[in-house]
Parts: structure tokens; sequence; C-alpha cells
């Protein structure tokens, strides 16, 4: 047995049958989560997959200004 960190209520899962960084919803609230141990279940609130896309693309946005930061400047030191 597992208790959802956010809702409190048990949940029934196989520590045979999982593994840690699983994901599976609370039958009760429907919160996804995630496995964070085994031996005994732990569960914890698995991080939104759409918010992990939004920081990868404007990582690579930060990126591409400073490479074009860089680039005007060495345009002025000629």
């Amino acid at each position: 047995m597992a208790t959802c960190p956010e809702c409190d209520a048990e949940i029934e899962v196989d520590e045979f049958d999982v593994d840690r960084g699983d994901q599976l919803s609370c039958p009760e609230c429907g919160s996804s989560l995630e496995v964070t141990g085994v031996s005994p279940i732990e569960l914890d609130v698995a991080p939104d997959e759409d918010d992990d896309d939004d920081l990868d693309e404007d990582d690579e946005e930060e990126d591409d200004e400073e490479e074009e930061d860089e680039d005007e400047d060495e345009g002025w030191e000629e």
C-alpha cells in the first residue's frame, strides 16, 4: 500500500510491478504520481511534462539570444 501525497488516499501498488520513475494516477483524485521508492513504495506528485517542454524551449531561446549578442559585440570591435 502507498499513500497519495495529494489526497492521502491509500493506493494498492505491488512493489514487484513498478520501478522507480514509473508514473501512475490516483484513483481517488486523479493526480499524476511518480514512484520515488520501491521498498517501501513511495509516491510523489509527477512533474508536469508540459512544464518541462516549456523550460527547454525557453533555454534554447536564451541561448540563441546570447549568440546574437556575441555576434553583435564582435562587429563593433572592428
